[in-house]
C-alpha cells in the first residue's frame, strides 16, 4: 500500500509539473481515406518551414502540444494519397482541432516525397518491436491459399514455431503462458487453432500488429516475456461491401458497411461482421490422404473406416462482429463481440474441443478544451477446453475474465505523458489427473490490479522514454514495482542506436509443460497459494510469482533509400517459472515446481521494399536454457540457428500479378534420448493380475541428461501465384495457387517412442482459393 501512495504521489507531482510547464497552443485532429472513411496509419503531418510534426497512430489521430504562437501552414502527407495543405493559427493556451481528408491517387509523391516509416524510426523507440498491417500477413505464401497471423509470426526475428499440428508459438525464450496476446485491448486465451495454420483473427479486418518480443514498456503487464497487440479496423464508413472466399481448407465472408455515412464535417457509425469455417477434415481424404498419420488409430473398431483415418481431424469455427461510433472531433466508441471454437476428433482416440466467447467495448475520449486524450477498454470472455481420451481420465478447464482499462495522455510539442489503470479478475476451474493417478485440482477467483506511468521527451537527437509499473495480486498478496526504461539515439539520418529493459511478472500458469513438443489441451491456472521452494531445494521461494528481467540493445542502419538492416542482442533471466508438478506420485507431494532460466542472443532483420518487390529476411542466433535445480538443460524449444526469407514480386498489366516465396531454414530442437525399455506392471488388477501370465504396459528409461539430443535440421519452402481480376471500381475476383512444403521435405516433428515411429510435420499440400470482393 505504501508504494501505491507513493505512485500516487508522483503521479500528482508529474501532472502538476506538466500542467505549469504548458505554453503556446495544441494542434490535433484524425486524417483519413476519403473513399472509405478508414483512418490513415503513419501519415506524416508537418507545420512548414518549422521542424515540428508527428505521425497518426493507428486510429489516424495526430497531436502536437506546445506549438508557438503563429501563422503557420500544415503540410499533410500519406504515400498513395495527395498531399493536403491548410492553413491554421496557433495561439497561446488554445487547441486547434482539424480534421483532414485525402484521395487516394496512382502516382508516387513527386518534389515531396516523405517516409512515414523512417518518420516513424526517428520519432519511436520501436525497440524489439514490429508493426504488421493486413497487407504484409496477405503478401505471405499462405496455407490453403489464405494467409494469418499464426503463418506470419514465425517469419519474424526471435519467434520459433515447434510444429504444424499443436505446436505452440516461443517468443524470444518465453513460452506461449508468457506471451500476453490482445484483441482491441482484451486478453485472448489459446488464440491459435489446433490445426497450427490459423488464429482466431481474421486477416482481413486487421488494421495492426504491434509485436513485442522483449523490453516492452510499462503499458503493457501481467506477462514476463513477450506481448502481441491486435487492433482490427471499422466497417466501410461510405458503402456496403464486403468478401466471399472458399478453398479446401476453409470458407469464409466478411460484410460491411456504413450505419451512418462518413461525412468530411459530421460523425459517422459503421459495422464489421466476419465468419470463417474449416473444411480440411472434410477435404483431406480426398485431396491429401497422404498427410495423415493413421497409426495413432487402432488397427480395428466399431465406426472407423478407411475414410476416418486418412482424415486431418481438425474443426473450426470463428464469429466477430464489431460496430463502430465516430464523432466529429474524432472521439469514438467501439462495441465488438466473438465466439472462437476448436475441435478435434481422433474417432475412437481422443476427442477435445474448445470455445472462447466474449465481447466488450473500447473508446477514445478527445476534450475539446483539454489537451488530454482518455482512452479505455471494458471487456469480458468465457474460455472452456475439454479432453476426453479413450484410456484416461477426462480433463477440463475453464477461465473466465473481465477486465477494466483506462488511459490519460498528455501531448507536447517534444514530449508525452501517458499513465493508466488496469484491474482484472479471473475466475479459474482446471482439473487434471497425472499418470500416477493424481489429481490436480484447481477453483480459483483472484484480481490483479494494475497502474503505470510513461514519459516519452525528445532532447537533441535523443529519446528517453522511461516507465513504471505497479502490479499487485489479490491471490498472493502481492505487489510487484517494475521500472523499465527505454531510449534512442538518431546518431544521422541513417544510423540509430537504441536499447531498453526492465522487470516484468506474472501469476497466470498454463497446464502446457515446457516439456511438450505437443500439447492440444491448454488449460490455465492462477499463481499457487500453497507453499512453494526454490529449484531443487527445499526452502521457500521469496514469492509465488513469476518474474524476469530483460535487456536489449540495437541499432537501426538504413543502407540505402529503400533497404533497412535491423540488429538487435538481447537477454531475458527468467528468475522464477512456476509450472504443474505433473511427477506428483504421492497425494501429499506438492502441486507446483519451480524452475529458473535464460533466453539471449542476436536477431538481424534486412528489408528491402519497393513498389513492386518486397524483400524479408532474418537470421536469429539464439540459446534458451532451464535450471530445475538438478540440472541446466536446453528447452524443447531451443533452436539454435533460424533462417527466414520471404519475397514478393508484383508484376502484370495494372500489377495485377503477384509471386511469393517464404523458405524457412532452422537447426534441429532438443530432446531427451532414450535409454532403454522395461515392462511397467501396476498391478491395479490385484493379485488376479499376474505378471507371470499378463503383460504389462511399456516402460521408456531416459537418458539422465535432459535434452541432451539434437533433432534434424528443419527446412520448408512455402509458395503462391496470385491474380487480380478487376470487373469494376470495387468488384473483383483473386485467384490464388499455392503450395505448403514445395519440395516434400520430410520435416520430423517428433518421435513416438511407445509406437517406435517417427512422426513427420505436414507434407507438401498444393492448394487453389478464390475471392471475390465486392
Amino acid at each position: 500500500m505504501k508504494k501505491l501512495v507513493l505512485a500516487a504521489l508522483l503521479l500528482t507531482a508529474i501532472c502538476t509539473g506538466i500542467s505549469s510547464a504548458q505554453k503556446g497552443g495544441t494542434l490535433r485532429g484524425n486524417v483519413f481515406d476519403k473513399a472509405t472513411g478508414e483512418p490513415l496509419i503513419f501519415a506524416t503531418v508537418l507545420l512548414k518551414t518549422t521542424t515540428i510534426g508527428t505521425v497518426t497512430d493507428v486510429d489516424g489521430f495526430f497531436s502536437i502540444g506546445n506549438i508557438p504562437a503563429g501563422n503557420y501552414e500544415m503540410l499533410v502527407t500519406s504515400i498513395g494519397f495527395d498531399s493536403v495543405t491548410t492553413k491554421v493559427v496557433i495561439k497561446d493556451g488554445s487547441i486547434i482541432t482539424q480534421r483532414v481528408v485525402l484521395n487516394e491517387r496512382g502516382i508516387e509523391l513527386g518534389t515531396v516525397e516523405l517516409s512515414a516509416r523512417k518518420e516513424a524510426a526517428r520519432s519511436e523507440i520501436a525497440i524489439s518491436k514490429v508493426t504488421i498491417t493486413a497487407n504484409q500477413i496477405k503478401a505471405l505464401p499462405g496455407t490453403g491459399g489464405q494467409a494469418d497471423i499464426a503463418q506470419y509470426l514465425p517469419v519474424l526475428p526471435g519467434i520459433i514455431s515447434t510444429g504444424d499440428q499443436g505446436g505452440q508459438i516461443y517468443i524470444r525464450g518465453g513460452s506461449p503462458i508468457q506471451n500476453r496476446i490482445l484483441l482491441d485491448g482484451m486478453t485472448i486465451f489459446n488464440p491459435f487453432h489446433s490445426i497450427g495454420f490459423y488464429s482466431v483473427f481474421e486477416t482481413e479486418v486487421i488494421k495492426t500488429v504491434d509485436v513485442l518480443t522483449a523490453g516492452f514498456d510499462a503499458e503493457y503487464g501481467g506477462r514476463i516475456s513477450a506481448i502481441v497487440d491486435l487492433k482490427t479496423r471499422e466497417g466501410n464508413r461510405k458503402r456496403l461491401a464486403g468478401l466471399v472466399s472458399a478453398n479446401p481448407f476453409q470458407v469464409k465472408s466478411v460484410i460491411e458497411g456504413p450505419l451512418k455515412k462518413f461525412q468530411e464535417g459530421g460523425g459517422s457509425s459503421s459495422f464489421l461482421l466476419t465468419a470463417k469455417h474449416s473444411y480440411i477434415d472434410k477435404t483431406s481424404p480426398v485431396l491429401y490422404p497422404y498427410a495423415v498419420d493413421t497409426s495413432f488409430y487402432p488397427a480395428s473398431g466399431r465406426d472407423l473406416t478407411d475414410k476416418d483415418r486418412k482424415r486431418l481431424p481438425f474443426s473450426f469455427t470463428d464469429l466477430y462482429g464489431k460496430l463502430s461510433f465516430l464523432a466529429n472531433n474524432g472521439s469514438k466508441l467501439n462495441l465488438f463481440g466473438f465466439s472462437f471454437n476448436d475441435d478435434v476428433d481422433y474417432i475412437g482416440v481422443a476427442k477435445l474441443g474448445w470455445q472462447n466467447v466474449g465481447g466488450g467495448a473500447n473508446f477514445t475520449l478527445i476534450p475539446p478544451n483539454s489537451n488530454l486524450v482518455i482512452g479505455g477498454t471494458i471487456a469480458y470472455s468465457d474460455y472452456l477446453i475439454q479432453l476426453k481420451e479413450a484410456d484416461q481420465d477426462p480433463r477440463s478447464s475453464s477461465i473466465s475474465n473481465y477486465n477494466v482499462k483506462l488511459n490519460f495522455t498528455y501531448y507536447g510539442l517534444r514530449n508525452e505523458f501517458n499513465y493508466g489503470f488496469e484491474v482484472i479478475g479471473l475466475d479459474t476451474r482446471f482439473k487434471f489427473k497425472n499418470f500416477a493417478g493424481n489429481t490436480i485440482e484447481q477453483n480459483d477467483n483472484t484480481t490483479e490490479i494494475g497502474g503505470y506511468l510513461k514519459y516519452k521527451t525528445k532532447i537533441g537527437n535523443f529519446i528517453f522514454e522511461p516507465s513504471l509499473r505497479y502490479q499487485y495480486y489479490a491471490s498472493q498478496s502481492k505487489s510487484s514495482m517494475e521500472p523499465r526504461f527505454g531510449m534512442k539515439y538518431n546518431v544521422t539520418d541513417w544510423l540509430r542506436f537504441k536499447a531498453a529493459g526492465g522487470f516484468y511478472s506474472q501469476n497466470l500458469i498454463s497446464s502446457v509443460n515446457e516439456l511438450d513438443v505437443v500439447n492440444l489441451f491448454v488449460g490455465f491456472l492462477t499463481g499457487p497459494e500453497e507453499r512453494v521452494t526454490l529449484p531443487g531445494s527445499d526452502k521457500n521461494a521469496p514469492h509465488r510469482l513469476q518474474k524476469a528481467a530483460h535487456a536489449v540493445v540495437g541499432a537501426e542502419i538504413d543502407l540505402g533509400k529503400n533497404l533497412e538492416l535491423n540488429v538487435e542482442p538481447y537477454i531475458k533471466d527468467f528468475t522464477q517459472l512456476i509450472q504443474i508438478n505433473r511427477n506428483k506420485l504421492q497425494p501429499s507431494d506438492p502441486n507446483f515446481v519451480t524452475e529458473k532460466g535464460q533466453a539471449y542472443g542476436i536477431d538481424l532483420t534486412l528489408r528491402y521494399e519497393t513498389k513492386k518487390l518486397y524483400l524479408w529476411g532474418t537470421y536469429s542466433l539464439a540459446k534458451v536454457n532451464r535450471d530445475d535445480g538438478e540440472q541446466v538443460y536446453p528447452t524443447i524449444f531451443d533452436r539454435r540457428h533460424n533462417v527466414n526469407l520471404l519475397g514478393t514480386y508484383k508484376f502484370g498489366k495494372d500489377l495485377a500479378w503477384e509471386a511469393a516465396l517464404r523458405w524457412n531454414l532452422g537447426s534441429g530442437f532438443p530432446f531427451t534420448q532414450t535409454q532403454g525399455f522395461y515392462q511397467n506392471f501396476d498391478f491395479n488388477g490385484g493379485l488376479n493380475n499376474s505378471p507371470l501370465t499378463n503383460n504389462g504396459s511399456l516402460g521408456v528409461i531416459l537418458d539422465e541428461k535432459r535434452n541432451g539430443g539434437r533433432l534434424p535440421y528443419y527446412h520448408r519452402l512455402d509458395g503462391s501465384l496470385k491474380r487480380v481480376f478487376k470487373f469494376g471500381k470495387y468488384t473483383s475476383l483473386e485467384a490464388v495457387a499455392s503450395a505448403t512444403n514445395m519440395y516434400d521435405r520430410e520435416n520430423i516433428f517428433y518421435f513416438d517412442r511407445i509406437r517406435n515411429k517417427r512422426v513427420n510435420q505436414l507434407p507438401i499440400m498444393p492448394t487453389i482459393g478464390l475471392t471475390f470482393n465486392f
